[in-house]
């Protein structure tokens, strides 16, 4: 009879263990962000009240991590402009933090005439690649 049980229990981690994997792509990055603010918390790093604003707010993830690429930053937190602009993609779009980030910084790019690829749009500029008779 115990064995019964064994097997039982085998084939439901087994199985179990299959479905995680399958959909890892759903679950794992809210455990991932939540995995990260809590061993924040708990390692006795204290983020600034405004960087703790932000990571609350969403603004975090694998690729921008606040709490670990700004541990020893002077700033009181994200710009606010910027911050309150993701937000606002973020909402209007229903996509993720790391999304509205690009969408954003894209839009920048834009305003300040500057391509995709970070080279300047003005036919003008002089850049390292035009020095070396390179076209992009």
């Amino acid at each position: 009879m115990a064995k019964h049980h064994i097997a039982g229990v085998a084939i439901f981690v087994l199985i179990a263990g299959v479905v995680l994997f399958v959909l890892r792509g759903r679950w794992f990055p809210q455990v991932s962000d939540w995995w990260s603010r809590r061993s924040v918390r708990l390692s006795g790093y204290s983020t600034l009240s405004s960087f703790r604003r932000d990571i609350e707010a969403g603004l975090n993830s694998e690729h921008f991590n606040i709490a670990h690429d700004n541990a020893n930053d002077s700033r009181k937190g994200l710009d606010e402009e910027g911050r309150e602009a993701i937000l606002r993609i973020m909402k209007a779009q229903n996509i993720s933090f790391d999304e509205a980030r690009l969408q954003y910084t894209k839009s920048k790019f834009s305003d300040n005439q500057i391509g995709e690829d970070g080279m300047p749009l003005d036919p003008k500029a002089i850049t390292f690649s035009k020095l070396r008779g390179e076209t992009s």
